[in-house]
């Protein structure tokens, strides 16, 4: 079974994140970048069905040079090897844009299978697995909650808010999934140290056969416009109890319309 985990650095979501005014892209080189967290537990999974089924796990990313950081994480974990799109060009790329990349990418790869997590946490478009699905011509099993793989079948339960959709698809295909599917582990010393020597394979768009003049910024099929920073928080209203404390508290609250 070869599984090909797609992978994104992004900017830590639990620190501050900016725009770059020159552009109005995110200002990734000041960021505090980190593996994309829903992405850990695709890794997880692939390497589950691999531990089971035998194969390989493949990362594969597009980025900029610092997406190196997240490659090394997932072979850490376990992945086996590593495809990095690496081009000045793509700075600036929409989803649509970068799908056309990463398909490209897939079409110069074996497979059986290809996961992602359910979202990216800089943009939560939502949207990759189905673009690649579009382009590849591959059935598409989008918010697993659990992945069972018998044959040459991909079978899902699919997260929804009443419960979960049981579906089916041959391979190959693409699945994404969500948080509840697994607990990615965490990189043991000896997995730090066995993913320096893995190889990580360096390909530019030329290499995938691409134009330059079709991705970036200047032709992307959605731009941020501009962007504000938001407002300072306002002081807060201190409530003095002088015995009707409740109901200055609730007068306060039907002025906001909160009640």
């Amino acid at each position: 079974m070869n599984i090909v985990v797609l992978v994104k650095q992004v900017p830590d979501s639990g620190s501050e994140r900016k725009l770059d005014p020159a552009d109005n892209t995110v200002a990734r080189a000041a960021a505090d970048n980190v593996i994309n967290e829903m992405d850990e537990y695709a890794i997880e999974e692939a390497l589950t069905i691999k531990e089971a089924q035998g194969g390989e796990v493949t990362v594969l990313t597009v980025g900029p040079d610092s997406a190196t950081d997240a490659i090394r994480k997932a072979l850490s974990m376990g992945a086996d090897k590593a495809v990095h799109v690496v081009d000045d060009a793509i700075h600036g790329s929409c989803a649509v844009q970068t799908s056309a990349v990463i398909a490209a990418a897939l079409g110069q790869m074996e497979y059986d299978l290809v996961m992602c997590g359910a979202e990216a946490t800089d943009a939560q478009l939502s949207v990759m697995p189905a673009l690649l699905a579009e382009r590849l011509g591959l059935p598409q099993l989008s918010g697993a909650r659990k992945v069972t793989i018998e044959g040459g079948t991909a079978k899902v339960e699919r997260q929804t808010d009443g419960g979960f959709w049981a579906l089916e698809a041959p391979l190959p295909a693409i699945i994404s999934t969500w948080d509840t599917i697994n607990e990615p582990r965490y990189p043991s010393f000896k997995g730090i140290m066995a993913a320096k020597k893995k190889p990580v394979e360096t390909r530019s768009l030329a290499d995938l056969g691409l134009d330059a003049g079709s991705v970036g910024l200047a032709s992307a099929t959605s731009k941020v416009l501009d962007f504000a920073g938001r407002p300072p928080k306002g002081e807060g209203v201190k409530v003095t109890d002088e015995g009707d404390g409740a109901q200055k508290f609730v007068d306060y609250l039907a002025g906001q319309k909160i009640v």
